[in-house]
């Protein structure tokens, strides 16, 4: 009897992070592994078609779908994966700078300038940018993850405010403790689970900006095998071949859902008695 209750107890919280890994694991897989069991493209056929060989059918220009869905999915997926780690790379330092520190006009020098920015839309400034100069895939991760430094900032800084107006920080303080273990060790910690929730509501924009400007044509070529670029190119043909528009489509939609998925089931607290 004793010796179910636990495994009994974890399996809500087992349950919820099958549910987000499965759903992760599908785009994420295909995106990594995709082009090692691609092989070479075949000869091209009839645009939008069905059968004679392919089971996706054709692109808008004869491509197999299958073979561009297998290429298609790493430059979107590890665009946004570096652009979210390097937007909280810059935003953390900022925020729990900002939220630790006595000084006004230091507060004001750190987050007023990102003010400015964060009155820019994110996709208008990317495109600004992008008339400008043409970013590839790690210029397209910079623009995305500059866009986003802003609003992750003031979070970071707005989560760790409270626990730096604890006794507890001042304590710390009193005792010789260096500022990163403070601002890591207690704030950061204290801030973590509203940290998590933010990193899979970012992890969903990022996402979203990233395929949207590729849908635009920033950072990748017009022909590129690229999810976003196949939803654009292919959708005149929506009725007449859906997949080439709805498989990659839900590729993406899938990402951003089992992220989430992920980040919610670490946030659940189990409550007393086991149950979450």
């Amino acid at each position: 009897m004793t010796s179910t209750q636990p495994a009994a107890r974890r399996r809500p919280g087992i349950r919820r992070y099958a549910l987000g890994a499965t759903v992760v694991a599908v785009p994420l897989l295909l995106a990594l592994l995709g082009p090692l069991f691609a092989g070479e493209p075949g000869p091209r056929a009839t645009s939008f078609t069905l059968g004679d060989g392919h089971w996706l059918g054709t692109d808008f220009v004869g491509r197999d779908v299958w073979h561009q869905v297998l290429h298609g999915g790493r430059t979107v997926v590890v665009t946004a994966l570096a652009a979210t780690a390097l937007a909280y790379l810059v935003a953390l330092p900022l925020g729990l700078a900002g939220a630790l520190t006595h000084a006004r006009w230091l507060e004001e020098a750190l987050m007023r300038p990102l003010d400015v920015l964060l009155a820019v839309p994110s996709l208008l400034l990317i495109l600004l940018v992008a008339s400008v100069f043409s970013p590839g895939a790690v210029g397209l991760a910079l623009l995305v993850a500059l866009v986003n430094v802003p609003d992750a900032a003031r979070i970071v800084r707005a989560a760790g405010a409270e626990a730096a107006a604890r006794p507890a920080v001042e304590a710390l303080r009193m005792q010789g403790e260096t500022w990163w273990r403070i601002a890591v060790g207690y704030v950061g910690r204290s801030a973590l689970r509203t940290l998590a929730a933010d990193a899979g509501v970012r992890l969903t924009g990022v996402l979203y900006l990233v395929s949207t400007a590729a849908f635009l044509g920033v950072g990748v070529t017009p022909d590129a095998a690229d999810w976003a670029v196949m939803v654009d190119r292919n959708r005149t043909g929506l009725f007449v071949q859906p997949w080439a528009v709805v498989v990659p489509a839900l590729l993406i939609v899938a990402l951003t859902t089992g992220g989430n998925l992920l980040f919610d089931a670490a946030l659940v607290k189990p409550r007393k008695g086991g149950r979450p």
